[in-house]
């Protein structure tokens, strides 16, 4: 589930806008396009602004709903910048039942945003992910490509110091 999160104003280089138009170009008028444009966009920017899928729309003549129900249908697609360093909490059944619903909270605590936010410095974005196969250290989270687990809350304040 997609959340709110701090308001990052969209920036793009000229870099960026040229190689998105070369994407666009690349496949206008193919049939289902759509999907790589898409990728290939989130590949760019890393993630898909309403300024891109807007440009997006125009460029292959498609409605801008349709470019926002793909993106929002699949899970692949972000619709809002990862921090530097991605915080992911397991919220699968055995991490929760361990305790990761309390990690959460903590750590929306912590560092001042809500699941699927990112701090006002872009140093942290925070989401709740599903089974991330490490039921064994549960609960467990990430940060970046860190795994940490068997956690309690009044550890995450120390982990977060390392970044």
């Amino acid at each position: 589930m997609k959340k709110s999160m701090t308001t990052v104003a969209f920036t793009e280089t000229v870099e960026q806008k040229a190689k998105l138009d070369e994407i666009i170009a690349a496949h206008k008028g193919e049939a289902g396009a759509l999907m790589p444009v898409l990728q290939k966009a989130q590949d760019v920017y890393g993630y898909l602004p309403k300024e891109v899928q807007d440009r997006i729309a125009a460029g292959l003549e498609i409605p801008v709903s349709e470019v926002y129900g793909v993106v929002t249908f699949y899970a692949q697609f972000l619709l809002n910048p990862k921090g530097q360093h991605p915080v992911a909490v397991c919220l699968g059944t055995a991490c929760y039942v361990k305790g990761s619903g309390l990690l959460m909270e903590k750590l929306e605590q912590l560092l001042g945003i809500k699941n699927g936010g990112i701090t006002e410095d872009l140093k942290f974005s925070l989401d709740a992910t599903r089974c991330i196969g490490a039921c064994g250290l549960a609960p467990v989270l990430t940060i970046g490509e860190d795994v940490y687990g068997r956690l309690e809350p009044n550890q995450l304040e120390g982990i977060l110091a390392k970044y």
